[in-house]
């Protein structure tokens, strides 16, 4: 993303995954983890989109950790069919997190489907502050109702996942 970019290598479930780290130019005000689109498609944590979402989080003075799903890039393991990718989620939010900051979950595509299922899955004291979802698909992944205050960008005309489908 940019030339201070850290990368770094954290345990997961199936082994070491490959995680990008930005800093804001001050102390953050908050951790965001950014899932990226189907990794047999072509996703990784350098997706344009996801890419664009970290810079965004960081002008915001997040500190955004970007990742890739097991089998991809450095990331051990193989593809789950979404089950393990949840898992590697929460790993990356274990690893990351900072109990004094707020949490921020976003993805893309099948990476909204990613960081909804792992917001559903953290515990009732340890939610994250906020939801972000870009065109995620809800109608290829079972993607579990996702808290009102959710931010959801996804276009009318989208040819993957149709906008109705996000919208039940």
């Amino acid at each position: 993303m940019n030339a201070q970019t850290r990368r770094a290598q954290i345990a997961g479930p199936a082994g070491e995954v490959e995680c990008a780290i930005d800093e804001p130019a001050a102390a953050p005000v908050g951790v965001a983890v950014v899932c990226h689109p189907h990794p047999l498609f072509g996703g990784t944590l350098d997706n344009k989109v996801v890419q664009t979402l970290a810079r965004a989080f960081v002008q915001q003075g997040l500190r955004c950790v970007r990742f890739n799903f097991r089998g991809i890039g450095r990331s051990q393991g193989q593809w789950d069919e979404g089950r393990g990718e949840v898992d590697d989620a929460l790993a990356v939010v274990a690893a990351h997190r900072d109990a004094a900051l707020p949490l921020v979950l976003a993805g893309f595509s099948f990476g909204g489907y990613v960081a909804a299922s792992a917001a559903a899955r953290l515990a009732d004291d340890a939610k994250a502050a906020r939801l972000v979802l870009i065109a995620p698909a809800t109608q290829n992944f079972p993607t579990p109702i996702v808290p009102p205050d959710t931010l959801v960008v996804h276009g009318e005309l989208d040819d993957v996942v149709p906008l109705q489908a996000t919208l039940d």
